[in-house]
């Protein structure tokens, strides 16, 4: 007679929230170094005509050229705020995305494990925003410790010796409205790429289980689903990316009325609008290379590292050997 078969018991929110932002935090570890190259590849020649006088080549001359200038902290710039950042967005994306198309699949009566395109798409959005609102704070502040150097500078320079240093300077000049700057062009990045990376790895790792191309637990699975969210994440948030960028990075003045607004940009549109005047559609992607440095590692990185840390999470909390 055959034992019976046990289910394990899904995760809860919080422990999908804490699983994802542990994956993301191990992800980001890598994947710094092409963010520090994309950040200033996407700062470099700003609003100028013919892209302006080019201080790094491409993404691996940005990489080179800090590393030989500024060492390991010049390449790991931003990487405390960073983490911090990972663990709300991603935790929000990974541990908020299955709860939420769950609900949607609920409302359209529906099964919750089906994988109805609509619905997967509009979770990743949903739990994507949620994220990065939550996140804000430590976005702003990351991108702008990694535009900064003190030998080869682009864009505008804002020098914080660490994080509670920024959180300190950035809320003493500007309150709380300093600390949201930029969080509706965060919202719109985050909603553009989390609205494909979860169902596009999910579709993958179905088809490729399914058509018994790769077993469900093979590190293959994860790699190729991975590989193609990635590259389906790029694609869909490049020019959002680069908008929050210079959103984040723009100098600011005080009005008479005490605000504090941005000198180059109103709004996500304008700064996309202005972008696409001075240097055309390709400025929308200045640092792609270096955005595919980062995102396709970090976003096999992410969610392989989050399916091996549930896996094994599950393993531990059910007493499963």
């Amino acid at each position: 007679m055959s034992a019976p078969t046990t289910t394990s018991r899904p995760l809860s929110t919080t422990e999908g929230f804490i699983c994802g932002g542990l994956a993301a935090c191990v992800a980001v570890t890598v994947s710094n170094p092409a963010e520090v190259a994309k950040t200033r590849m996407q700062l470099q020649g700003e609003l100028a005509k013919q892209g302006g006088a080019k201080v790094y080549k491409n993404a691996l001359d940005v990489i080179a050229k800090t590393w030989r200038n500024e060492g390991l902290r010049g390449i790991q710039r931003g990487l405390g705020p960073a983490y911090v950042y990972q663990i709300l967005m991603n935790g929000s994306r990974l541990g908020f995305y299955e709860p939420i198309r769950a609900q949607c699949n609920h409302l359209i009566g529906a099964s919750a494990t089906d994988q109805i395109p609509l619905t997967s798409v509009f979770s990743g959005a949903a739990s994507g925003m949620i994220g990065a609102s939550l996140g804000n704070p430590f976005f702003l502040i990351k991108a702008r410790m990694q535009a900064y150097s003190p030998v080869l500078p682009v864009g505008a320079q804002h020098y914080y010796k660490n994080s509670f240093d920024a959180f300190r300077n950035i809320w003493h000049a500007e309150k709380l409205r300093g600390l949201v700057r930029g969080v509706d062009a965060a919202a719109l990045r985050t909603a553009m790429g989390s609205s494909v990376q979860l169902p596009t790895y999910n579709w993958t790792k179905n088809q490729l289980v399914t058509r018994n191309i790769s077993g469900a637990d093979s590190i293959w699975t994860f790699l190729a689903s991975s590989t193609v969210s990635g590259l389906c994440v790029l694609t869909m948030m490049q020019p959002t990316d680069t908008v929050l960028t210079r959103m984040y990075n723009q100098p600011t003045i005080r009005t008479p009325d005490g605000r504090h607004i941005g000198t180059l940009y109103k709004n996500p549109i304008d700064c996309l609008w202005k972008t696409l005047k001075a240097e055309g559609p390709l400025g929308w992607y200045k640092g792609s290379t270096a955005h595919f440095l980062r995102i396709v590692p970090h976003t096999i990185v992410t969610l392989t590292a989050n399916d091996i840390i549930v896996r094994l999470y599950k393993r531990v909390r059910d007493g499963h050997d």
